[in-house]
């Protein structure tokens, strides 16, 4: 069990909140994907920069470039912890999707996991 994030209580045992493995890896993938480079004070290159691929014209160029730099950070920051297969990067209209494909190092099994964000 890990932590659940962001941080909580659990009311109904007033204790942290607690979350299986496979979840909690998810959640730091989000969590990579869309903190900003320079977001975090002593990890200034922690993050992938995503949120500002948002604002992009929507190209082949920029999906591709997007992907090599969510690879880059996935692989930096969660390369112990995860091996990433494949990761689809989407610009529709209002909304940014990456689809990204994995393997938990641990056990062995094999993730797809989509996050999206909406344009606001």
């Amino acid at each position: 069990m890990d932590y659940n994030f962001p941080f909580k209580i659990d009311k109904k045992i007033n204790k942290t909140a607690n979350i299986d493995y496979d979840s909690h890896i998810k959640q730091l993938i989000e969590l990579i994907l869309f903190t900003a480079p320079g977001e975090r004070v002593n990890r200034p290159t922690f993050g992938s920069g995503l949120n500002q691929m948002i604002f992009a014209p929507n190209s082949d160029e920029i999906a591709t470039a997007t992907q090599f730099l969510i690879h880059g950070a996935l692989q930096q920051w969660l390369g112990d912890l995860i091996k990433v297969e494949s990761i689809i990067v989407k610009n529709d209209d209002s909304k940014l999707n990456v689809t990204i494909q994995y393997i938990t190092k641990t056990s062995q099994q094999r993730h797809v996991s989509e996050f999206t964000r909406d344009i606001q």
